[in-house]
């Protein structure tokens, strides 16, 4: 039940504990929507647009315009589990974009953190 809880939580309410996570660390909210452009393909009026409608994670990521097929590469522990190894594939989704905000909070080059 916690994992459907997740799932229907507006994405518009996590965004700021994202970018706060960031910037805490030295990082931008430019750098935090480049990552979410890179996983989900959405543009910067696509994601004003999902922010302002209170778009759910479920739907945030089903309706996302191109999932970025190297998001694969993303492997370790989020939350004390092994992201590759998730096998529900929308709390997969949201635990890869975690690692990324997480990875850039930790000061990783963008470069790799785009798997590129």
């Amino acid at each position: 039940m916690a994992a459907h809880r997740i799932y229907t939580t507006s994405f518009a309410s996590v965004y700021p504990h994202y970018v706060t996570k960031a910037e805490r660390k030295g990082r931008t909210k430019a750098e935090v929507d480049e990552i979410i452009t890179w996983l989900t393909g959405y543009d910067a009026e696509q994601l004003a647009e999902v922010l302002e409608n209170g778009t759910d994670f479920e739907t945030f990521f089903s309706a996302a315009p191109s999932m970025n097929p190297a998001r694969s590469l993303i492997t370790g522990v989020i939350c004390g589990v092994r992201v590759e190894e998730i096998e529900e594939v929308t709390m997969r989704e949201i635990r890869y974009l975690d690692k990324l905000v997480d990875e850039l909070a930790r000061g990783k080059a963008m470069q790799k953190l785009l798997r590129g």
